[in-house]
């Protein structure tokens, strides 16, 4: 061509570039096919939902991105931005699964437990979710409400303001996804749920087993599961792995409600400790993905060459695992395993700093699920608004020299109330639980199922445990941290009185012959029923000896206790104040 210079190549160059080339096209051709040669499937999980179908307050802290050694907080969650983010990471891959790994519902905020939770539900529903590996709290109003929430229909029990079938349709059409829990057994060994659930994927088969945590019996209401036996998560999911690979299934998954913690941020695993450590160390090897949850952490860890992860709770994060297929062997490829969580940003924080704000945007909500929700708040609002009782005066949180406020001190009544059926002689709550002051309205002194609600939003259980006087005495002097200037009184029910110094040693303060129950002393060898809520029985706020206390009872939610309190002592008569302290600082 005019204008263009022309090159020779040598002919020896020649043959070189082309046996190169023929050489690139061939590793192109043997990477192709290896390629083609493995699926891709992403998992996408999340855990413990708890029906926060609302935002709320909920955040999470997140590594800042300008320094990922801090963290910032970012106000997270709301199933409207969940939602939008699940249709990102679908349309990212072409084969994907979107599971939970149990308490979808149950401790729910109002807009989703003044419906019984049928609203969670529906929402999953709409979001296309595909599995669910029951939780303890799915267990909270007993096997039989557990199956109708899965099989759909209207309640027929009344439970004190909630509706159902709330719906616009004015119907509830159960779940469109299954529950699974593979440890959950009658005296015949017959199951409640399926154990299993396989999903065929372009080719393979990926399969998930369900467990839920052993100690379900001990936090829930124990009428609710009578007959049936919560076996060890371990055993049960070894059991049916054999029976997935015999059935020619290679790629596992195990999808338990069980969790730990670990050091570090929402992606690191820093000293893990806790069950779901011990159970992953004794499953199968086939087993090569574990999601996890009930502890409501956030970690990303590696245990023996496979995956554990949990996202922490409320829709705040979403578990994200990108698995590889092999088509001949059926199994995953654990090498090209890929694991983290993904923060829900939802925007609600408009003082966020615009850095923040750009690494981490805010999700916009989805149409349908907002507008489910938005029917939900509405239909709400008369039951949230509707008064309980009156109050004469604010039980306000100003504690009393010795620890207790009124707040405290009326709401461990309430509880100790609702669980005199389990012998219940002592309630304490944790004074993190008690979240506001409940105010006395001056034009008529009314407090609504809002009002008692954002007192304790938390949606706890109360359970009711065996403590002997010497480790009551022990629990009371746990309430001071060695290495801490920051003192948590537990919030005691009428009746228990005791008297610390703080300038006795730590581990003495408590004056064990102060202590009485109802003005009698406290023996160390007797038996006593002491009431908390789940949080603490856990051994929540640092109490661990409550982990391990036996006996253990479950009882209503927190909230309902003290609602029920208010209606049944502040409706004839405005309920005042209790101004005496139950604890006393001897200096």
């Amino acid at each position: 061509m005019a204008g263009m210079t022309r090159f020779r190549i040598p002919p020896v160059l020649a043959a070189a570039a082309c046996t190169t080339a023929l050489i690139a096209l061939a590793s192109a051709a043997t990477s192709t096919a290896g390629a083609t040669e493995r699926v891709p499937v992403r998992i996408i999980a999340i855990n413990d939902l708890h029906g926060h179908l609302e935002p709320g307050e909920n955040s999470i802290a997140v590594p800042h991105p300008d320094d990922p050694t801090r963290t910032v907080t970012l106000r997270a969650g709301g199933v409207a931005a969940l939602a939008t983010r699940v249709q990102q990471l679908r349309a990212e891959v072409a084969q994907t699964v979107f599971i939970s790994s149990g308490d979808l519902f149950g401790a729910s905020p109002l807009v989703s437990a003044l419906f019984r939770d049928e609203p969670t539900i529906e929402a999953m529903n709409l979001l296309g979710l595909e599995l669910n590996a029951v939780g303890n709290h799915e267990f909270d109003q007993g096997v039989v409400e557990l199956q109708r929430m899965i099989a759909g229909g209207c309640a027929t029990t009344p439970r004190g303001d909630l509706e159902t079938c709330a719906h616009p349709d004015g119907h509830y059409a159960g779940a469109r996804f299954p529950f699974i829990a593979a440890n959950v057994v009658d005296g015949t060994d017959r199951g409640l749920l399926p154990p299993t659930w396989v999903k065929s994927i372009d080719g393979v088969r990926l399969g998930f087993i369900g467990a839920v945590t052993r100690s379900t019996p001990g936090i829930v209401m124990p009428a609710g599961v009578r007959g049936w036996h919560f076996r060890a998560e371990a055993a049960a999911i070894n059991r049916q792995a054999a029976v997935l690979r015999a059935q020619g299934v290679q790629a596992l998954v195990a999808v338990i409600h069980e969790g730990g913690e670990a050091q570090g941020g929402l992606n690191d695993c820093d000293e893990p400790q806790g069950p779901i450590f011990e159970i992953v160390r004794q499953l199968d090897p086939a087993i090569d993905v574990v999601f996890s949850g009930h502890t409501h952490r956030g970690y990303n860890c590696l245990i023996d060459g496979r995956v554990v992860i949990q996202g922490a709770s409320f829709g705040r994060l979403l578990s994200v695992v990108d698995l590889q297929i092999d088509r001949a062997s059926g199994d995953v490829v654990r090498e090209r395993m890929r694991a983290r969580n993904v923060p829900v940003p939802n925007g609600s924080d408009p003082s966020i700093d615009p850095t923040v704000r750009r690494a981490y945007p805010a999700l916009p909500p989805h149409p349908q699920i907002a507008a489910l929700i938005e029917h939900y708040r509405e239909r709400a609002a008369p039951i949230a608004l509707r008064p309980i009782g009156r109050i004469r005066a604010t039980f306000d949180r100003r504690p009393a020299p010795g620890g207790d406020h009124a707040a405290g001190r009326l709401i461990a009544d309430a509880h100790l109330e609702a669980t005199r059926g389990s012998g219940a002689q002592i309630a304490f709550t944790n004074p993190g639980g008690v979240r506001g002051d409940l105010v006395a309205r001056p034009h008529d002194q009314a407090v609504t199922f809002a009002d008692a609600f954002r007192v304790q939003p938390f949606g706890n259980t109360l359970v009711t445990l065996t403590l002997s006087g010497a480790q009551l005495k022990t629990l009371l002097e746990s309430q001071w941290r060695r290495q801490s200037e920051n003192v948590r009184f537990l919030q005691p029910s009428r009746g228990f009185t005791y008297a610390w110094s703080g300038a006795r040693p730590w581990g003495e303060r408590v004056a064990a012959d102060s202590m009485k129950l109802n003005g009698e002393p406290i023996r160390a060898q007797r038996r006593y029923r002491i009431t908390v809520n789940s949080y603490l029985a856990a051994g929540g706020d640092g109490f661990a000896l409550l982990r391990d206390a036996a006996d253990r009872s479950g009882g209503p939610l927190d909230v309902e206790a003290l609602a029920t309190y208010l209606r049944q002592h502040g409706s004839d008569a405005a309920l005042a104040p209790d101004s005496q302290p139950r604890i006393q600082r001897l200096d």
